[in-house]
């Protein structure tokens, strides 16, 4: 029978015990978790068993609900669950479809934190017969191993691109086919030009005025959806020199260290739009590169290491400029073969909208069902 429970009367928890992050080690066999989304490194003891929930006791993360299903070492900011009545995993999924209200627990400014008294109180609906545990658990972990196999299918059909593209063109810190070697500023007809800055007063919701790429409206090389950017006021003069033409290419100029130069090939525009500034747009000339080609040389590790080292780095971010961009080293292979491997990304990327559209379907049913049985 379904009902509203505290947590604090089905289970026991409690806070797990620090290690100093200099003293893990990173060969050893259990995870160490310490808060966050994931663990902080390796440590060669356990003290919580298999198949232990756990909720992030601090920082930006506190309150994330996770499943380990291995034993591992729990940190001091994070909480572990133990004995559970009846089924651990559907006390999960209890607890994982109210992650947002468990968030919102958290309090303090500097460093937000869940208090334990707070969090025992939590109230939640909860079926407490067994049978009906086991099977709400089986329909949605056989629904989670779904969506683990189609994520395993896109991340095999990225590495076939990759394993592709160095088939193709060898590997760019080696150029074993002895590619000619140039910087950026010789091979664009149109260069590296920041953004449009406009405030957030700007921005409208009524399906009026112009769509502007976000620097989260891209990722791995491509718009993820250009119908659902958002869409903002802007004079004449602004809309023609920010407008997105087909076959450019964005890069990203600021942000975290690790994000910093995320690009995108520009294709299929829906209409006129424009970019925001924190990223540059610049054109390849099309009678030597492919724009296929160049994306996925710009997301390469080759490009990254380049632009890592003429980043200028700030406490919470980094940015290069459009000098930093003109004097990046690229390769200029055949034409003929740049089109040949777009091609083959052309057919593997209809792959993954194929993939991509199963995973979202199973989502959307994954996220329903825990709505119905815990909503």
């Amino acid at each position: 029978m379904r009902k509203s429970v505290k947590l604090k009367d089905i289970v026991e928890y409690a806070k797990g015990s620090q290690i100093n992050g200099d003293n893990l080690i990173e060969e050893a066999e259990f995870d160490y978790l310490n808060g966050g989304i994931n663990p902080s490194g390796k440590w060669n003891e356990t003290n919580c068993d298999a198949n232990t929930i756990t909720i992030s006791e601090g920082g930006n993360s506190c309150g994330y609900v996770n499943y380990m299903r291995k034993p591992f070492w729990c940190g001091a900011h994070c909480y572990y669950i133990y004995n559970v009545v009846g089924n651990t995993q559907y006390l999960y999924y209890a607890l994982k479809s109210q992650q947002d209200r468990i968030m919102k627990l958290r309090s303090g400014a500097c460093m937000p934190n869940i208090k334990k008294g707070d969090l025992g109180d939590f109230e939640f609906n909860f079926d407490d017969d067994v049978k009906g545990q086991e099977k709400v658990t089986n329909i949605l972990s056989k629904l989670e191993s779904v969506i683990e196999e189609r994520k395993q299918e896109l991340l095999c059909l990225d590495k076939l691109t990759k394993a592709r593209f160095v088939e193709m063109f060898g590997d760019p810190y080696v150029n074993p086919l002895k590619w000619e070697k140039l910087k950026i500023k010789d091979a664009v007809t149109i260069e590296p030009q920041n953004g449009l800055y406009k405030p957030q007063s700007d921005y409208v919701t009524d399906g009026s005025g112009i769509p502007i790429l976000r620097i989260d409206g891209f990722y791995d090389g491509m718009v993820t959806d250009f119908a659902s950017l958002k869409r903002l006021k802007c004079s004449e003069t602004e809309r023609q020199r920010y407008l997105l033409l087909e076959d450019d290419i964005v890069i990203n100029r600021v942000n975290s260290i690790e994000y910093l130069g995320k690009c995108a090939h520009i294709k299929d525009l829906l209409e006129d739009t424009v970019y925001e500034s924190n990223m540059m747009r610049m054109h390849f000339d099309p009678e030597y590169y492919n724009p296929v080609y160049i994306c996925k040389l710009l997301c390469s590790q080759f490009i990254y290491d380049q632009i890592v080292n003429h980043a200028k780095k700030s406490v919470n971010q980094a940015s290069i400029n459009q000098k930093d961009v003109l004097d990046f080293n690229i390769y200029q292979p055949p034409l003929d073969l740049q089109n040949e491997f777009a091609n083959f990304v052309h057919q593997v990327d209809k792959s993954k909208v194929a993939v991509q559209k199963a995973l979202d379907e199973t989502k959307l049913l994954f996220d329903s069902l825990m709505q119905k049985y815990f909503g």
